[in-house]
C-alpha cells in the first residue's frame, strides 16, 4: 500500500511539473472579469483557428520560432492551399478520376498563422514530450489499431458501424474534446456559464460538454459522447477533469491530427482568460492503456464577433445514405 501511495504522488508531482514548465502557468496575468454570481467569466465565442497543429512538422526542430520562421510557414501554408484547387492550366482538360475530390480551399478555415504566446510563435500544441510528438506505446497502440480495425472505414452493414463523424454524432478529429484540438473548419466554441456549471459548445457538430462544478464523476458505465466533465476553480483558472470517454469516440482523426483516447483514459484542462480577448487553453492526458507516457499541450482560444451558426449535419447526411445503398447495390 506504501508503495501505491508514493507511486500516486509521485505521478501528481510529476502532473504538476509539465503544467509548471509550460510557458503560461495559471499564476499568469488574469483579467479579474466576473460571472453576475461571480464565478470568473470564461462567457463568448472563441476561436481556436491556427496554422499551428497538435503535432510538431517534422521539418520544424523547435517548439517556438521566430516572426520570419512563421511568416515563412504561412506562406508555405498560402501555396499549398492554392495547390489544392489544382486550377486547370490554359487548354486543359479535366481528367477522368476515380477520386472526384473532397473540398476546394474556399470551404477550409483553419488558420493561416502559428498562434502566438509571449510573443512566441508555437509549432505545435504538444509542449511535452519536449519532440512534440505523441508518445505512443509500440506494442499497446499496435494492439489498439488491431482491435479497431475490423469495424474500420469499409463496413456498409450498418449506419452504426460507419464512424461517428458520418453519423453526425460527433466531429471528426478532437473539435469537441477533450482535448479540444483545431481542425479543418468550424474552429468556434461557446462558452455559457450558470451558478454550478460551464458549457462548451462547439460549432462543428454543434457538440455540446456540460461541465458541473464541484461534482462526482458519474459511475464507470456510464460514458457520454465527450465524457463526464467535473471541474472547480483554482483562482481565476478553471480546471476540468474528464473521465468514462465513450468506446466509439476513442480514436480521434482528422486531416490536422490522429490519435487516441481510450475508456480509461483522464484529461486535465486548464482555462484561464488573460485579457478581453484571450484565454489560455492547457491540458494533459493520461492514458497508459496506449501511450508510453502522459503528453499535453497548451494553445490560445481568440475571441471572435463572429455567431455560431447551426450545423445541419444530419439533415444534409446525404453521404450515409448513398454509402449504404451503393454497397447494397454491389450486393
Amino acid at each position: 500500500m506504501e508503495n501505491i501511495e508514493l507511486n500516486k504522488k509521485l505521478s501528481l508531482f510529476f502532473i504538476l511539473s509539465i503544467f509548471l514548465s509550460l510557458s503560461v502557468s495559471s499564476e499568469s496575468k488574469t483579467t479579474k472579469a466576473k460571472t453576475w454570481f461571480g464565478d470568473p467569466n470564461l462567457q463568448g465565442i472563441w476561436t481556436n483557428a491556427s496554422l499551428t497543429t497538435l503535432e510538431r512538422p517534422s521539418h520544424l526542430r523547435s517548439w517556438e520560432v521566430s516572426e520570419e520562421v512563421a511568416l515563412e510557414e504561412s506562406l508555405r501554408a498560402q501555396k499549398v492551399s492554392e495547390a489544392y484547387d489544382n486550377p486547370l492550366k490554359k487548354g486543359e482538360k479535366i481528367k477522368a478520376s476515380r477520386d472526384p475530390g473532397g473540398y476546394n480551399a474556399a470551404w477550409m478555415d483553419g488558420g493561416s498563422k502559428f498562434f502566438k504566446i509571449k510573443d512566441k510563435y508555437r509549432t505545435s500544441v504538444i509542449g511535452y514530450p519536449k519532440n512534440g510528438k505523441l508518445p505512443w506505446d509500440a506494442d499497446k497502440s499496435r494492439a489498439f489499431f488491431q482491435k479497431l480495425r475490423p469495424r474500420g472505414m469499409k463496413r456498409t452493414d450498418h449506419p452504426e458501424l460507419r464512424g461517428v463523424g458520418e453519423r453526425c454524432i460527433v466531429g471528426f478529429g478532437s473539435s469537441g474534446g477533450p482535448p479540444m484540438m483545431n481542425v479543418l473548419y468550424n474552429n468556434h466554441y461557446q462558452i455559457v456559464q450558470s451558478p454550478g456549471y460551464v458549457m462548451i459548445m462547439a460549432e462543428m457538430i454543434h457538440d455540446t460538454r456540460i461541465i458541473r462544478l464541484n461534482g462526482q464523476h458519474l459511475p464507470k458505465n456510464m460514458k457520454p459522447w465527450l465524457g463526464d466533465s467535473i471541474g472547480h476553480w483554482e483562482n481565476n483558472t478553471l480546471v476540468v477533469e474528464t473521465t468514462n470517454f465513450h468506446p466509439q469516440h476513442s480514436f480521434r482523426a482528422g486531416l490536422r491530427h490522429r490519435f487516441a483516447v481510450t475508456e480509461n483514459a483522464k484529461i486535465t484542462e486548464k482555462f484561464t482568460r488573460i485579457s478581453k480577448d484571450e484565454i489560455i487553453y492547457q491540458f494533459f492526458v493520461d492514458d497508459k492503456d496506449v501511450y508510453s507516457d502522459i503528453w499535453a499541450g497548451e494553445m490560445v482560444l481568440t475571441s471572435d464577433s463572429d455567431r455560431i451558426y447551426e450545423y445541419a449535419c444530419h439533415e444534409g447526411n446525404y453521404s450515409m445514405e448513398n454509402i449504404l445503398a451503393g454497397a447494397r447495390a454491389q450486393d
